[in-house]
């Protein structure tokens, strides 16, 4: 069986790692390049940094961004943000990043997922979706949540996979920053309509979250930021306790 695997996130605003509740609300979290070496050390499976910054600049700086993090940590990681076409890509991965992630612009243009994971290969390309529920319905939103549009998840999640994804991030904005465990239900009918692996986002507050997302909401990963950014949760004492669980992960 294969591991389930903790990621944590970094949200990286002008070269520093942010949290906020639903998007909103930005504390500062600390050095990102500090950060992703200590989780590292502590037993992380992978790595998320997302760039919500809005700078003409921040295909430069996140270049020198993931360079610094790839000269420091020996797991793999997955940068998005503002990525929009293969030679941001092509950057990126030459700097050391192992993944990318596209969110908004593959809804814009659903055939540069086609195109990156043809160049690339699906292993390397990351289709983040962020969804909230509208009238009893899970709605894809774009711009980090701030734009509505009328896509169906789980139609857009199978178009994402046949196009060529490797992977979805699927991040509930309902319950982003809550603390009040993660979109379970929506989880456990992605991956059970789905081949490739989903990993969960939003909502994490304790270790049963990550539990109940790895049983009932059948998830492959489980990803937090403020819970690990804050020291809330340790990532050793999270993985020791799913084991103790009989949840497969990787100590």
């Amino acid at each position: 069986m294969l591991t389930k695997r903790i990621i944590p996130c970094l949200d990286i605003k002008n070269g520093r790692t942010v949290k906020g509740i639903n998007f909103v609300d930005l504390k500062d979290a600390g050095d990102p390049v500090e950060l992703a070496a200590a989780y590292a050390r502590e037993g992380a499976d992978e790595l998320v940094f997302l760039d919500i910054s809005a700078t003409e600049e921040r295909r430069k700086t996140l270049a020198e961004l993931v360079l610094k993090v790839a000269e420091k940590v020996n797991i793999p990681f997955t940068v998005g943000g503002g990525i929009s076409s293969v030679e941001d890509v092509d950057i990126l991965l030459q700097n050391g990043a192992d993944k990318i992630s596209i969110n908004s612009s593959a809804v814009k243009n659903p055939d540069l997922i086609n195109k990156l994971a043809d160049k690339f290969g699906s292993q390397c390309v990351v289709v983040a979706i962020d969804a909230k529920q509208v009238n009893g319905k899970w709605k894809v939103h774009l711009v980090g949540g701030k734009v509505p549009t009328d896509i169906d998840l789980f139609e857009w999640a199978a178009e994402v996979e046949q196009r060529g994804a490797g992977e979805i991030l699927f991040t509930s904005m309902d319950h982003d920053g809550t603390k009040d465990g993660f979109a379970n239900e929506a989880l456990s009918r992605l991956s059970v309509s789905l081949n490739i692996p989903i990993i969960a986002s939003g909502g994490a507050g304790n270790i049963d979250h990550f539990a109940d997302t790895f049983t009932t909401g059948k998830a492959d990963a489980a990803l937090a930021a403020s819970v690990f950014h804050f020291k809330e949760i340790g990532i050793h004492e999270l993985k020791s306790s799913l084991k103790a669980k009989g949840i497969p992960v990787r100590i």
